[in-house]
């Protein structure tokens, strides 16, 4: 069968659905090729049941530690198939929400395993009987995102080892769970079991948790999931990994900025071994070996230009599988730039800044640069913090320690990062971000008269303090 289409969508996750859907509005005929579920990973093994989880332990600590509220609440009980149920429920209602929306705009979808054989030819073998289709269109969109990566650790690959997909996947709740990896990933699922009243310990290889982020993040986190019962290891390189044979996991690790020169190894036992490490991009396949070599698919990664087209004229790549920035808001703005090109429009996004969450509590949320980065770089800023426990939202909330940090370029005051550590934090990330990538200065974001009480008024206080610091 030979099926001719104005766009093919490979992958119907952040990066592929939405470019799919606004080709369709505009009059396109557009197939979508999928050879798993409607989402991606967002949906299905990220975001949408990580966050899913996460609202529902948060829910079950705040009902165990009520009584400071003046709230007495008696046998709270955790159900974890009722658990595992609700996030099922929640990733069903979104994936008709994405079918329906397919349905709407008359995209074809077809289930299965899609080769870019040719510049404008996709085959594609279905999951349900094996036939092969052969897809043509003027212009391709490869959106086949990533999947969990694996460390060449002895062990690492035995059977029962977790990763952030296979943990979601199960019903089970592990009493202890060592997580391997302290960041993005590693964090989320430390304060879901924390939450729960599990056992948790984090070895991550770098000096700090959220090595990626502002380092008074990375020490408040610590200090915060600390006194939640977390163990935190840094600098924690793990050597290997042992099945008991009663059942649970050995994990052997050196702890020192050289693990290689330290001769003393450490050992930890628990019931569960997640390995949260990051993801790789699944490029590899996309193409058939031919178009691989003339695309330059590199270990899954598929180069693109600043346009997201790759080395092949009329095929684009967005999303995960380029190997760059890992954010599903990215991957969708990404798809939808790669759009533009195609149908030779101005770009509709602007990706100078891609703010980054984690949904821990308190929430982390960043835009733009930090003090030290701005530094590094060589450009003069000045930059304020303001302590959240000043905030009447957060204190009559009941909050952990949080802060909002602002950094601007001294002389001209135009803001040029934001590092939110506070409730409602990756809510709250949207009008600094809006002020960075629009070039307003402090002042302005500091003049502009914010509702109370609100988390959000942190961010007014923030600035106002920046302004006075500049004069």
């Amino acid at each position: 069968m030979e099926m001719q289409y104005d766009l093919i969508v490979i992958g119907a996750g952040p990066g592929g659905y939405p470019a799919a859907i606004r080709a369709a509005q505009g009059g396109k005929k557009v197939a979508v090729v999928e050879k798993g579920r409607l989402g991606g990973t967002c949906l299905n093994n990220g975001c949408i049941p990580v966050k899913t989880l996460l609202h529902s332990s948060g829910l079950y600590r705040k009902m165990r530690e009520a009584s400071g509220e003046g709230i007495r609440v008696t046998d709270v009980q955790l159900d974890g198939a009722a658990l595992h149920k609700r996030q099922k429920e929640v990733i069903q209602t979104l994936q008709e929400g994405i079918a329906l929306q397919f349905k709407k705009n008359k995209i074809a979808l077809y289930q299965g395993k899609a080769v870019i054989t040719e510049e404008n030819c996709v085959m594609v073998t279905s999951e349900a009987d094996g036939q092969t289709s052969r897809l043509t269109a003027r212009h391709i969109l490869i959106a086949a995102g990533s999947e969990p990566a694996m460390l060449p650790i002895p062990g690492i690959s035995s059977p029962g080892v977790e990763n952030s997909t296979s943990i979601l996947s199960g019903e089970r709740l592990y009493d202890h769970l060592i997580i391997i990896g302290g960041g993005v990933i590693g964090m989320e699922f430390a304060q879901f079991y924390s939450d729960l009243g599990k056992k948790v310990t984090v070895l991550e290889a770098m000096d700090r948790i959220l090595p990626g982020m502002d380092k008074e993040i990375s020490q408040n986190l610590k200090m915060i999931l600390k006194k939640r019962g977390v163990d935190v290891h840094t600098k924690a390189a793990v050597t290997r990994v042992e099945k008991m044979e009663q059942g649970g996991w050995l994990c052997y690790y050196k702890e020192g900025s050289d693990p290689e020169k330290t001769e003393q190894e450490s050992w930890i036992s628990a019931d569960g071994l997640l390995v949260a490490v990051g993801r790789r991009a699944c490029g590899e396949g996309v193409f058939s070996p031919e178009m691989a070599i003339r695309a330059g698919v590199e270990k899954g990664k598929i180069p693109a230009d600043e346009n997201y087209q790759t080395r092949i004229p009329g095929i684009y790549a967005a999303g995960d599988v380029t190997g760059g920035i890992q954010l599903a808001h990215a991957a969708t703005a990404q798809g939808l730039l790669a759009l533009d090109h195609m149908e030779g429009r101005c770009p509709s996004r602007n990706l100078q800044i891609i703010p980054s969450c984690v949904y821990t509590d308190p929430e982390i949320a960043c835009a733009g640069i930090t003090a030290d980065e701005a530094k590094a770089a060589g450009i003069p800023v000045k930059a304020s913090k303001y302590i959240m426990s000043l905030n009447g939202k957060s204190l009559l909330s009941g909050q952990e320690r949080g802060f909002i940090k602002l950094v601007a370029e001294e002389g001209t005051g135009r803001l040029l990062g934001a590092q939110l550590m506070c409730a409602r934090a990756t809510d709250m990330i949207g009008a600094p971000a809006l002020a960075i990538a629009t070039h307003r200065t402090v002042q302005e974001l500091a003049a502009t008269v914010l509702p109370h009480p609100t988390f959000g008024e942190g961010i007014g206080e923030a600035a106002q303090e920046l302004c006075r610091r500049m004069e």
